[in-house]
């Protein structure tokens, strides 16, 4: 069954589908997640799910954010088939009637057609290691355990259209960010401002974080996502994760502002919260000095 549910004006429940119909209410105008639906805008999302419940809870989610159009598919040979068209990303369960989300997504990959290369984020309850890797190596560019929350799942979503983009630039390129130049080669981060110009001196975890925040581009990054991309050398996710993540940026924050206090006051702390379980590395680009 394939169900598509473009982004329309006013909520409405017909036969089970639920269509956004309006005004969006989902995101609140100063909440850094309402930047998202700028990354979203325009862009259709293949979604297989097999529990109708949650692909609505997902699909409403989506639209809120600012996605076009999802595409709710209950089975693998229907998402083949839906993936005829082009999406732009790829949201799969494994546990699925006949073909599964993983087989779905290795057949979609192998098949060299409009979603070959589309972003693919495994959702799903194998949330196991040995399941984590099968996923990742069968083709997923991200693998998400049930349950899941909606910040988490869109702050992914974001950041693997975002990795998206930066495979199509030109590489080798450097990432600037107002008086502050991410060069990913060298692994150094340089500002200059007011006449001055120096290294930032980072520890190769910090710059690891700095990395993962500044791509982001004032867009929120979750602490799971964080702990994920830069604590790679932890094989599991440790009940004080949060603390551990909240005394290294306390740390990083304070290393910012000795190495950056030209900007003053009022651009620091550089990494602020957004909400309890996100992290912004503040958007310069429009700073002067």
């Amino acid at each position: 069954m394939s169900i598509v549910i473009p982004y329309q004006r006013r909520i409405v429940s017909e036969g089970g589908v639920t269509i956004m119909d309006g005004e969006t209410t989902g995101i609140d105008g100063d909440d850094p997640f309402a930047q998202l639906r700028d990354v979203f805008a325009g862009r259709r999302v293949l979604l297989l799910e097999d529990d109708p419940a949650l692909s609505e809870h997902v699909a409403e989610r989506l639209l809120r954010a600012g996605f076009e159009a999802v595409e709710r598919v209950d089975s693998g040979e229907a998402a083949i088939a839906a993936a005829a068209a082009p999406f732009d990303v790829l949201i799969l369960d494994r546990l699925t009637a006949g073909l599964d989300g993983l087989e779905t997504l290795k057949r979609l990959r192998a098949g060299g057609g409009p979603c070959a290369d589309a972003p693919a984020l495994m959702l799903t309850a194998l949330g196991g290691e040995r399941q984590k890797v099968e996923g990742l190596l069968g083709g997923a560019d991200d693998y998400l355990s049930k349950p899941v929350g909606d910040e988490e799942l869109l702050a992914r979503i974001a950041a693997q259209l975002r990795r998206a983009a930066r495979r199509a630039a030109p590489v080798g390129s450097d990432l600037v960010n107002g008086p502050f130049r991410l060069a990913f080669g060298a692994r150094t981060l340089k500002f200059g401002a007011a006449g001055v110009s120096r290294l930032i001196d980072l520890s190769p975890l910090e710059f690891a974080i700095v990395c993962e925040l500044m791509t982001a581009r004032g867009q929120p990054v979750t602490k799971t996502m964080l702990w994920d991309r830069c604590w790679v050398e932890w094989r599991f996710l440790p009940d004080n994760f949060v603390n551990i993540i909240d005394a290294r940026i306390s740390a990083l924050r304070r290393r910012l502002k000795e190495q950056a206090s030209e900007l003053g006051d009022d651009l620091h702390p550089l990494i602020v919260s957004a909400r309890s379980q996100s992290l912004i590395f503040r958007d310069l680009s429009a700073w002067t000095g």
